[in-house]
């Protein structure tokens, strides 16, 4: 056949135009594909499929903290992929029907898919006050604390171990921080509140933040926010210690005091609370009404395991608590928290959800009815 071809002129004439038209084609395709999904500026390429959050990757020098112009999150921005995978967060897997053994095991995040993907630069910060609108801190292995006073900031692939009471605190009037694919981390026994260190990531603002893909260890109360959008990140090892007030601190891996205006999504993440019941375990989820009534927040496809109960659900006033595909495990206690898996839950709370949550050896779980 292809010999009749090639002595054709007309006909081999119409195969090359054609074949020049398809190429033309297949070319447009994978420049417009490029250009929307994976920047030249990528350190991964996310692969097509729904984003998990709105964060869109800002563009910098690595190993440097960039002066520019904010860089605010897009809601059609796509995410990076997790460290050592070749996806992008958000295709997600509903909680197990069937026993689960390990985080790992049911495609949770963990240490090979958080933290830094780049090699970081050390950098003897100190406690650092941040004043930069839109200042990019990348590639820095810090020793020390960020203290926010801007809007926009962004810190990215980075490493911080603190002796402050924060890792990275988020002040009042401020907004659009964002925490991506970090370690945050602190040496026990070394921090100002009788050797104790209490917040990774606070935020003390009154809009949103995002933290994703990030190893958190240490703090006492890790991820501390009435707003946020947390996800696909890795908290463990939270290290018990006696406060300056002569008590165990309470421990939790995510902890909301209520009062909030906007909404906290807590999305695809292992939390882990190993502390003991006599030094001070509270939740690994804890959604209390400390400071005002506690409303809007998703507890959505987590690994949780450990604290006293493994979730604290927000109290009575509590509305649009939305709990859904999670997996409650007992790796620390037979009943994922060690008197039980949920407390405080408002069954009669306006938008309030419970479905398809498990714990890892496969049998739904049902909060119990309210006294």
């Amino acid at each position: 056949m292809s010999r009749h071809i090639s002595r054709n002129p007309l006909v081999g004439l119409l195969l090359a135009a054609l074949l020049a038209v398809l190429c033309a084609a297949c070319s447009g395709a994978d420049r417009s594909a490029s250009s929307s999904d994976c920047p030249d500026d990528a350190l991964t390429c996310p692969a097509p499929g729904p984003s998990a959050s709105p964060s869109a990757e800002p563009s910098t020098t690595v190993g440097e903290a960039t002066d520019g112009p904010a860089t605010s999150p897009s809601p059609t921005g796509k995410p990076t992929a997790p460290k050592g995978t070749g996806s992008a967060s958000g295709t997600r897997a509903p909680a197990a029907k069937t026993a689960c053994a390990s985080p790992r095991d049911c495609g949770f995040p963990g240490a090979d898919t958080t933290g830094p993907r780049i090699p970081l630069t050390p950098h003897k910060t100190g406690y650092m006050a941040v004043r930069t609108n839109g200042l990019v801190i990348r590639g820095w292995d810090i020793t020390g604390s960020l203290d926010i006073y801007a809007n926009d900031v962004t810190v990215i692939d980075t490493k911080i171990t603190s002796d402050n009471w924060w890792g990275i605190n988020l002040r009042p009037g401020y907004s659009g921080l964002r925490v991506l694919h970090s370690t945050i981390t602190a040496v026990p026994g070394k921090g100002p509140d009788n050797g104790g260190v209490d917040y990774a990531v606070s935020n003390m603002g009154g809009s949103s933040i995002e933290v994703g893909w990030c190893d958190v260890s240490v703090f006492g109360d890790a991820l501390s926010m009435g707003q946020g959008n947390i996800h696909d990140n890795y908290v463990h090892d939270i290290v018990p210690f006696i406060n300056l007030g002569g008590e165990w601190q309470h421990t939790n891996a995510v902890i909301s005091g209520g009062g909030n205006t906007g909404d906290l999504i807590i999305r695809h993440n292992t939390l882990l609370n190993e502390t003991s019941l006599k030094q001070g375990a509270s939740g690994s989820i804890g959604l209390f009404a400390d400071t005002g009534v506690v409303r809007n927040v998703t507890v959505d496809n987590n690994w949780i395991a450990g604290g006293a109960y493994a979730l604290y659900g927000g109290s009575t006033g509590a509305t649009g608590i939305k709990v859904t595909d999670n997996i409650f495990s007992t790796q620390f206690h037979p009943h994922s928290g060690g008197y039980g898996v949920v407390a405080h839950w408002n069954h009669s709370g306006a938008g309030n959800v419970w479905r398809n949550n498990r714990m890892s050896d496969g049998r739904p779980i049902e909060p119990e009815p309210a006294p």
